[in-house]
């Protein structure tokens, strides 16, 4: 968690990581996309910020937070 900046914002393969890319990006939150969008539907999950309608990113200092927490729920909502 040292790498990531204190402020800013991440797309979602570089919270969920990205096996498939050359280098491969490791995740800071191991589950699966649909894991993901299921979580932040029941509020287990930070809510995204839309950029645009087809970019989609989440801060930093939120992510931060749910790694702090040891994934513990959270009120996103």
């Amino acid at each position: 968690m040292s790498h990531l900046p204190q402020t800013g914002f991440l797309r979602l393969p570089q919270i969920i990581g990205n096996s498939k890319v050359t280098p491969p990006i490791k995740p800071l939150i191991p589950v699966s996309k649909s894991t993901w969008w299921n979580g932040i539907k029941v509020g287990r999950f930070p809510k995204p910020i839309k950029l645009s309608s087809r970019i989609t990113v989440w801060r930093v200092e939120d992510i931060r937070l749910l790694i702090e927490n040891g994934g513990d729920p959270v009120d996103w909502r």
